[in-house]
């Protein structure tokens, strides 16, 4: 049980200020997402080549995943109100930037921009949520957060295709990045007026060799996975490979030791070792996997495959988004009557609509419209809806108040940092098959490995505790 938080008398949640962070965490969600189908139009545009396109990719997703965990023990420390207008500023010009990149080279730098700007302001979301609700209403409010994270993952690329399709007074590619200039002002002007602001009354320092050594195992890991193939496997690919399990090693060592020392590390071992925060982090990562290289692949085989445009491609995700969200929102009820068996029920439930997308693909890939991928996808929304907003309430149960910041860094940037090795990992595979075997063979097999990566999941919620709470 988490102990009392000097931060119980921290100002309520207001569903204008709720709406507000929900609106702030859409933003990094959204552009995870909604650059995939805007690739093609990119590398036209821009002749930028499969390195750099991976790029514009992964160099947003590594970023982000790098900086999230020190996002939030920054915003324990100075004030998680003040955290959230920074990034949503810095994630407003980084956007412009975005938008109006000459080149290849300066979209890949401003991406990378982006996603640090995001790691600011996503922790701060989660850490409000949770130093500023408690019971029912942090329930809701977290499947909320679970439901938007989920729909928006899914409508970056519908509106994404819509955007490029439309070519806004000749913007083209470059409105998907653009349009959140508008929403990123919106967010600051409310979040002054409507959130509150909270900090840990006891805030730990910065954690110098404890971020350094993080960032240096996702940096050694992501980068080679993400660049390596387009690249040709150079040198520097598998140097930075070997470098992976010698700086993890080292940052675990050090994290032991400074809390061992009667210090607060970056990611907290004794907070690992909590089975609510380890079993959920645990099944997030295959999850996450999944997630990440499905939507990039997804993306790929409905334009260079099917041949469908932009818009056409965004749209037929639109029953995933909408069931999706009918399971986070119904999921609250169902965990208090059913306990982790819902999350197993979920699991099982994305098994089976993930098959019947496989299926579609393999007998109707000849003429496969918007429409004739809607049964399995809709099935496969809903089993993640029902799955994911308890996790993440699970993981969120046991943390301290005082710690919301490190602990919602935690969350997202496992969160993140599998859904980046997805794209790379699954991406990868899928783009290595297609010169061989054929788009719809190397679909096939990633898909199989997709749901390989499920029926791990599957397993891993037998492992969550029995009860919500």
């Amino acid at each position: 049980m988490p102990a009392p938080s000097p931060e119980s008398a921290s100002p309520g949640l207001r569903p204008l200020g709720l709406a507000t962070v929900l609106l702030g965490a859409a933003l990094p969600f959204l552009d995870f997402f909604i650059v995939n189908v805007a690739l093609p139009t990119i590398d036209r545009d821009l002749h930028a080549g499969p390195a750099l396109l991976e790029m514009v990719v992964g160099g947003y997703g590594i970023a982000y995943a790098v900086l999230l965990v020190l996002g939030g023990r920054l915003g324990d420390m100075v004030g998680r109100r003040r955290l959230f207008l920074w990034g949503t500023a810095a994630f407003g010009v980084t956007s412009v930037a975005c938008g109006l990149a000459p080149d290849a080279w300066t979209l890949v730098v401003a991406r990378v921009a982006q996603g640090a700007a995001s790691a600011l302001m996503l922790p701060q979301v989660l850490a409000t949520i949770q130093a500023t609700t408690s019971g029912a209403q942090r329930t809701k409010a977290l499947s909320l957060y679970s439901g938007t994270a989920g729909v928006v993952s899914a409508v970056g690329q519908v509106l994404g295709g819509v955007l490029v399709s439309a070519d806004l007074a000749g913007t083209g590619w470059r409105s998907i990045f653009l349009i959140n200039a508008p929403i990123a002002a919106a967010a600051l002007l409310l979040a002054v007026r409507a959130v509150p602001e909270t900090r840990s009354e006891r805030p730990a320092g910065v954690d110098g060799w404890g971020t350094a050594l993080l960032s240096l195992s996702l940096v050694s890991l992501l980068v080679p996975l993400t660049e390596g193939r387009a690249a040709g496997w150079p040198l520097w690919s598998w140097v930075l490979l070997a470098l992976f399990p010698v700086a993890a090693v080292a940052f675990v060592v050090v994290e032991r030791r400074l809390e061992r020392a009667g210090r607060v590390p970056l990611v907290p071992p004794s907070l690992l070792r909590v089975h609510a925060v380890r079993s959920g982090l645990t099944l997030i990562m295959p999850f996450s996997i999944g997630w990440g290289g499905f939507m990039f692949v997804l993306a790929v085989a409905l334009q260079e495959g099917l041949r469908m445009g932009p818009s056409a491609a965004g749209l037929t995700l639109v029953p995933m988004c909408v069931t999706f969200l009918i399971g986070s929102l119904a999921g609250p009820r169902l965990a208090s009557r059913y306990g982790r068996r819902l999350a197993t029920a979920g699991a099982l439930v994305q098994a089976a609509g993930l098959a019947i997308v496989a299926a579609t693909f393999w007998f109707g890939w000849h003429g496969l419209g918007v429409l004739g991928l809607a049964p399995g996808l809709a099935v496969q929304g809903l089993g993640q809806g029902l799955l994911m907003p308890l996790t993440i309430r699970l993981v969120l149960s046991e943390v301290p108040v005082d710690r919301a910041g490190v602990g919602s860094g935690v969350l997202v940037t496992t969160q993140q940092a599998f859904m980046a090795l997805g794209v790379a990992t699954l991406g990868s595979l899928f783009l290595s098959l297609t010169p061989g075997s054929g788009m719809r063979e190397a679909l096939m097999i990633t898909l199989a490995v997709q749901l390989v990566a499920v029926a791990v999941t599957v397993l891993l919620t037998l492992r969550l505790p029995r009860t919500v709470r």
